[in-house]
């Protein structure tokens, strides 16, 4: 048995197997399936999280991997909730993506492969990045909660 992937905040990365990642896909609503599994997007303006304002932690809705800190969180005026960093790189994968006539860098879950949004060259200092982040991808959890982890059985 190989030693599970662990990220450098300490997290399992062991990347979900196609059973795993369905049974857990299945407490998806429509909307989150769609957005997570089919690289959606949600409409701008309508996320549950888009003013969210408490302190705490934005995790992978699917797997539970922390993603994004309260903290990070600003006000970009594009209708999706916008980050400036990730809570730890090793939980982002990018991917270039090419769809809808525009080259964009595709953000997702480094362990279940969820689509999450994009990152953009536009952002606030200190980064200049702007995480644009899909609610539906999102759970969040308040500062001091346990985030259930949710990886390969």
């Amino acid at each position: 048995m190989t030693a599970a992937a662990k990220s450098r905040s300490g997290y399992d990365l062991t990347p979900l197997s196609p059973e795993t990642r369905e049974a857990y896909a299945r407490a998806l609503t429509p909307e989150e399936r769609q957005v997570i599994l089919d690289h959606g997007t949600e409409r701008p303006f309508c996320g549950t999280l888009l003013n969210n304002k408490a302190a705490g932690l934005y995790a992978c809705r699917l797997c539970g991997l922390p993603l994004f800190r309260s903290e990070g969180k600003f006000e970009s005026g594009t209708g999706w909730p916008s980050f400036t960093r990730p809570f730890d790189t090793d939980h982002i994968s990018e991917i270039v993506d090419r769809s809808h006539g525009m080259v964009r860098t595709e953000i997702r879950c480094a362990r279940c492969d969820g689509h999450l949004g994009h990152v953009f060259p536009d952002g606030p200092p200190p980064t200049g990045l702007r995480y644009c982040l899909n609610s539906a991808a999102l759970e969040f959890f308040g500062e001091g909660e346990d985030i259930p982890q949710r990886t390969e059985r």
